[in-house]
């Protein structure tokens, strides 16, 4: 194999890839607009929920209890009668319902201890259990208030101190901006070189490199190089200009690392998209086979869901997938600020199942043109 080959071949797919408009578009939708719009409209903390209430009690307190829903937890309330409840969540006109009941106070005053009925839509997850805790918390409190003076909340026996690491103030846009990052990474490692692959059959210009004096490494590590080296350079920028300048997320650790662990992570993905490439003959059946895979490896990466939350079965079987190991590695540098002796476990296992990507994928590809020359 000639390194000088496997050079000039990588050029001529990085001209290829210039003169291909839509994934250029795409590279350019990917680490921009992709980034930023889940990152400041995708909220898991609670934020301006819609609520509605129903007083049947019209008292001091069930009016105390009303002023506690105010932004930017939650939107300002909407009065509503009782028969319109069923009505108001079918519709998503709200995410919670709140039933103050006739003679809350009197109730309250008397020691009956009085339920709320709160229904929530549950479909709006990330909103529904926190808000949950809020207003039982909330509104215990500002009951005790009312009945029993400011001064008459009870201290409680233990006294909770909890802290934050690595997120102090709880925000969800730094961890969707990164994942973001790791997401269009692995969507475009998956894509370019497959389809840079189904480009040179749907152009008839494999024929061309068969005539030549090439190896299948050959061609395949001009591919791999050439889309994984524009996809580095647009991750890095994206990370650098977007990320941490449009976004501001603090990058606690390295760069360089950073940028290491995503070559890394590249030469994997793209070594998978070439073995896609060759088990597929048009772009069509490679979309049908690229989705379903980019899907299950991302989703079940521990990049929404943690891997602990998962069956122990499929937690080992996601250990075979290098977006596993490649959340691990991003979370790990930028978050907490890991260096080379605590995420090197990851860039092996990475590395490793990179190599036996690329092994089937240059089986699949020899025989692949093998079957073309016949």
């Amino acid at each position: 194999m000639r390194l000088s080959t496997v050079y000039r071949l990588g050029l001529k797919e990085l001209v290829s890839l210039r003169r291909d408009p839509v994934l250029v578009l795409l590279m350019l939708y990917a680490f921009t607009l992709a980034i930023i719009a889940p990152a400041r409209g995708v909220k898991l903390e609670l934020e301006h929920a819609a609520v509605a209430v129903v007083d049947a009690d019209h008292s001091p307190l069930s009016a105390r209890l009303i002023e506690t829903l105010r932004p930017p937890q939650f939107q300002t309330p909407r009065l509503i009668e009782s028969n319109a409840v069923d009505s108001v969540l079918d519709a998503g006109r709200a995410t919670f319902v709140i039933d103050l009941p006739p003679r809350l106070q009197a109730d309250a005053l008397a020691g009956r201890q009085p339920a709320i009925g709160v229904s929530i839509d549950a479909t709006a997850m990330a909103m529904a259990g926190a808000g949950a805790r809020d207003l039982e918390r909330a509104f215990t409190d500002e009951a005790i208030r009312v009945i029993h003076g400011e001064s008459a909340v009870p201290a409680p026996a233990v006294t909770l101190v909890a802290r934050q690491a690595f997120n102090p103030n709880g925000e969800s846009t730094p961890f969707l901006a990164v994942m973001q990052i790791v997401n269009m990474v692995t969507l475009l490692g998956l894509v370019l070189t497959g389809a840079a692959l189904i480009r040179e059959r749907e152009h008839g210009t494999i024929e061309h490199l068969l005539v030549m004096p090439l190896s299948a490494a050959e061609i395949m590590l001009a591919k791999i190089w050439a889309n994984g080296l524009v996809i580095l350079i647009g991750a890095g920028l994206a990370f650098l200009l977007i990320v941490e300048g449009v976004l501001g997320v603090v990058n606690a650790g390295s760069f360089a690392l950073l940028l290491l662990g995503l070559a890394v992570y590249l030469f994997a993905l793209t070594a998978l998209g070439m073995l896609l490439a060759t088990l597929a003959r048009t772009m069509p059946q490679f979309g049908l086979l690229a989705i379903p895979v980019f899907l299950v490896i991302y989703m079940l990466s521990g990049a929404n869901t943690p891997l602990d939350a998962m069956p122990e079965p499929l937690q080992r079987l996601m250990l075979i997938s290098p977006t596993t190991h490649l959340v691990a590695f991003v979370q790990a540098v930028v978050f907490r600020g890991a260096d080379l002796t605590l995420v090197w476990p990851s860039l092996a296992a990475t590395a490793a199942l990179g190599g036996i990507a690329f092994m089937l994928a240059l089986a699949r590809f020899r025989r692949t043109l093998s079957l073309t020359r016949e």
